[in-house]
């Protein structure tokens, strides 16, 4: 999901996490290493 930044962002824990880019990618799926923001791991396509 892209959203218009500055951006602060908070987690379940209470933690918040900014990112002060223009646009942010903001994970949606939960897949991302780098969660609550997006590396695109949805784009793997998993092997079974």
């Amino acid at each position: 999901m892209l959203v218009e930044g500055p951006v602060e962002l908070r987690l379940p824990d209470g933690s918040t996490v900014t990112s002060d880019r223009f646009v942010v990618a903001v994970c949606a799926c939960r897949r991302s290493k780098r969660f609550p923001f997006c590396d695109t791991s949805h784009r793997k396509k998993v092997r079974g």
